[in-house]
């Protein structure tokens, strides 16, 4: 897979470099090009904004230096060109997965006030949003969306079970982890971890997850039939 991301900030990412993401980018896992938007005005001061019409605070984003770059570095339209946006779509568990299975996507990173719509109808295929709140610009959910998508990719992880398992890969929250030591501070493992029962082990983790689930996010259980997780002998008790 292939990320190009466009920004007027490209320094943002070099976060990107670190970690299990770095690793896998240095071992050929994936590929990133960051692309600065300024470098695709005709402006000879490389200006990317100007006033709103219509008046207003702030600053809009252009259209030709967006259009432009979008066009130069995507020309056959082989990617998937993403705004990220407040008022797209929110980013689920569910669309990391639909795009991890993508070659390529191409992601825009609006600034100050946004962009101008015209490079929207002109340029991009989909917005996405990583929750209900307003940031300074693009960059960091374009980072969260690099992340959450190059955890589904080969290699990236090492373990296909750590995305299996974690929360929102089948609907609920994630259960509870321990390591060492078996106690702290008055603290101790559960017990059924240490026995090494793997059904019982299974069991718990899944009824934990339900709890967590329904303590902290009942409103997953809306898209969520809760019987299939229940173990066999308690789905004749549920109504």
């Amino acid at each position: 897979m292939k990320f190009d991301i466009l920004t007027i900030f490209p320094e943002y990412f070099d976060v990107l470099k670190t970690s299990l993401i770095g690793k896998a980018i240095d071992g050929g896992k994936f590929d990133i090009a960051v692309k600065n938007v300024r470098d695709f005005s005709k402006d000879k001061h490389k200006k990317t904004d100007d006033a709103p019409y219509g008046g207003g605070a702030g600053m809009v984003m252009t259209v030709d230096p967006i259009v432009t770059a979008i066009e130069t570095i995507d020309p056959n339209h082989e990617a998937k060109r993403i705004y990220m946006s407040p008022k797209g779509v929110t980013l689920s568990q569910k669309k990391v997965e639909e795009l991890s299975k993508l070659d390529r996507i191409l992601l825009l990173c609006g600034d100050y006030e946004g962009v101008d719509e015209r490079a929207i109808e002109l340029a991009i295929d989909e917005e996405i949003s990583i929750g209900d709140y307003v940031l300074t610009g693009g960059e960091l959910p374009a980072l969260v969306l690099v992340n959450a998508v190059a955890r589904y990719i080969d290699g990236v992880l090492g373990s296909e079970e750590s995305t299996s398992e974690e929360s929102f890969s089948n609907g609920l929250l994630e259960y509870p982890h321990y390591t060492r030591p078996e106690e702290y501070r008055g603290l101790k493992v559960p017990e059924v971890l240490l026995k090494g029962n793997h059904k019982d082990v299974a069991e718990w983790r899944l009824e934990k997850s339900i709890e967590i689930t329904l303590a902290r996010r009942p409103d997953l259980f809306k898209d969520v039939d809760i019987a299939p997780f229940l173990p066999k002998k308690k789905r004749k008790h549920r109504t």
